[in-house]
């Protein structure tokens, strides 16, 4: 036994040995832990793991999408009861020949008033008859066709056995997409959120047989509402025409205003020129009250007679439709137009090395960066403002709610220059919205820098 016992030295060395070799392990350990956490929460990353609850989020998110793009470019919410059932659209657009009534609108008087055909709905064979100039683009019956393709770009029809139409409907996609002209001019590839500024909305509606409705609600003759609509011009659009029957400014002009795009809105409050409120608010609003389709919209601010008095005297403010064809549909198509990012400017379609000069200007001494705050480019939060705080009048402002206009998100501002900028196009070029806010704000740009500013807001 006694030769077994070590000397009390040599214990104590050994247990203070393991100590130290204990330390060091955790030292070592906690270092290479310490900088794997480091590493990783600069990455913004955790532990790299999927749960179940991930991957039910992951195909719940990739369901969303695929729903909310259908729902975009192909959902009618039941609207052919009003543009077919009410007001007869379709007979318009088939002409004589197939039941319906005037000459009808042949692809060329289609494309002419915006109208856009998606390419990649087309058959090869029909491709290669464009092509060669095989293709009657004077024919109705040419429209009919590519309406049973559901090629014409936010217009759906159905079809009876005898090949004319039995209704048609419209989707989100007429007024914000349009094609890439990969084809030919207005035939090509569809590019969602794009607001379409060659889309004649009011000449489009006014080929209706039957506005009598619409003359109904707003108190004015049929004449009168085909002047209205016809006074809007391409890319253009008053949706609070029927709410508070306001066809003209006091200056004369239309009080209609731009399609704006619907691209570019993740992270943005309020939607709209007026901000009514937020993208599905106004998906809402559209859907049951300009596109007439069969849902339920709520909105007790309409029931302001004195500034809606239409609005308030047929209460759109609590819309109740039995089906409700539209708010199952509301989530995933939001969903859809978040996920649609603002396309990038194309090179050389601007000044690349008076762009970055134009950044700093954007950001110090023009302080456009104050209000349209990057990468958002419009405040995070409540972003309105008064009419006098930008300088112009409270006409469109005073048509709102709020009374006030949205800080616009500027991404892809290059996709939307033709009809001029502001809600109603009142500054026809960038360089006239720079020198607007020169003046109001006195700051005093000089040319080059203003030209420079120009560059950065087209690189957007």
């Amino acid at each position: 036994m006694n030769s077994l016992i070590r000397n009390p030295n040599e214990v104590s060395l050994a247990r203070v040995a393991l100590v130290l070799f204990s330390v060091a392990v955790v030292v070592v350990f906690a270092g290479v832990r310490s900088n794997w956490f480091a590493a990783n929460a600069q990455n913004g990353k955790g532990p790299d793991k999927t749960t179940e609850t991930d991957r039910q989020n992951d195909a719940n998110a990739q369901r969303m999408l695929a729903e909310g793009k259908q729902t975009f470019r192909f959902d009618t919410f039941g609207d052919e009861a009003f543009w077919a059932d009410t007001v007869q659209l379709h007979r318009a657009l088939e002409g004589e020949a197939f039941g319906g009534v005037g000459p009808g609108v042949s692809p060329k008087t289609a494309l002419a008033v915006g109208l856009k055909v998606d390419s990649e709905a087309l058959p090869e064979s029909l491709v290669q008859e464009l092509k060669h100039g095989r293709v009657d683009l004077d024919n109705p019956a040419t429209t009919l066709a590519l309406l049973k393709l559901n090629a014409v770009v936010g217009v759906k029809g159905t079809f009876k056995d005898d090949g004319s139409l039995k209704a048609v409907g419209i989707t989100c996609a007429l007024c914000h997409s349009t094609v890439d002209d990969s084809f030919a001019p207005g035939i090509g590839k569809r590019l969602d959120g794009w607001a379409n500024r060659d889309l004649n909305v009011g000449v489009i509606a006014s080929l209706s047989p039957n506005l009598q409705p619409v003359a109904d609600l707003l108190g004015h003759d049929v004449a009168t509402v085909k002047t209205v609509l016809q006074s809007w011009g391409p890319g253009r659009f008053d949706a609070e025409l029927f709410l508070d029957g306001q066809a003209f400014r006091p200056d004369g002009k239309s009080a209609s205003t731009l399609i704006p795009p619907a691209f570019g809105l993740a992270g943005v409050n309020l939607h709209t020129w007026t901000g009514w409120g937020s993208v599905t608010h106004w998906n809402a609003f559209v859907a049951n009250l300009e596109m007439h389709g069969q849902g339920t919209f709520y909105d007790p601010r309409l029931n302001d007679a004195v500034k809606f008095p239409i609005a308030a005297r047929n209460n759109f403010g609590n819309v109740r439709s039995t089906p409700d064809l539209i708010t199952a549909k509301l989530p995933a198509l939001q969903f859809y137009q978040l996920s649609i990012s603002a396309p990038t400017a194309p090179a050389g379609s601007f000044d690349a090395a008076a762009a970055v000069r134009g950044q700093a200007v954007f950001s110090n001494q023009a302080k456009c960066a104050v209000c349209h705050v990057p990468p958002i480019y419009t405040e995070p939060g409540w972003n309105m403002h008064t009419p006098e705080e930008i300088g112009i009048d409270a006409f469109q402002a005073k048509r709102s709610p709020d009374e006030r206009y949205r800080t616009a998100p500027l991404k892809g501002l290059w996709t939307h220059q033709k009809g001029g900028f502001y809600h109603d196009g009142r500054f026809a070029t960038l360089g006239d919205v720079v020198d607007h806010y020169n003046s109001v704000f006195s700051l005093n740009l000089s040319a080059q820098q203003k030209a420079d500013l120009v560059e950065y807001l087209k690189s957007l």
